[in-house]
């Protein structure tokens, strides 16, 4: 099973649905836990979910279960936090909510985790296919 990710940051519109028609991306789904902020630009939940049907007939898909909480988010993003403190209690948080056993794998297989960080190296989006990859074991990642 392939599980791709993308961040919309530093991306135009036109390169980031590029990059999901290249890949033969079948569903968006987002994990932001904040995806209506003005800040968001084209990659607002709803003018994305209109953008990513009418452009590429892509299913969008939020699931916040992929998320940090806001307590989380805060102290790495607000606080500048260590992002090996980050990690180490989001990996937590998404083993405390058994996100392998609560998502079904046709719902991420061929799908794109969507995030905001441009790169995926300090992004939950890559803790979370990881960890996919981990429990089920048959999951090839491709950072869009």
């Amino acid at each position: 099973m392939r599980i791709c990710t993308i961040g919309f940051t530093n991306k135009k519109a036109e390169d980031f649905f590029a990059r999901l028609q290249k890949a033969g991306v079948k569903r968006v789904v987002d994990v932001r836990l904040n995806n209506v902020s003005q800040l968001a630009g084209f990659s607002k939940r709803d003018d994305l979910q209109y953008f990513l049907k009418s452009i590429l007939g892509i299913e969008y898909v939020h699931l916040p279960l992929l998320a940090p909480t806001q307590d989380i988010l805060d102290e790495f993003k607000k606080n500048h936090g260590d992002w090996k403190v980050y990690e180490g209690k989001f990996n937590r948080l998404i083993e405390s909510r058994q996100i392998e056993k609560q998502i079904s794998p046709l719902l991420v297989s061929e799908g794109c985790l969507l995030c905001s960080e441009d790169k995926p190296l300090h992004c939950h989006r890559r803790l979370v296919v990881e960890y996919l990859q981990r429990k089920w074991g048959n999951v090839r990642i491709e950072h869009l």
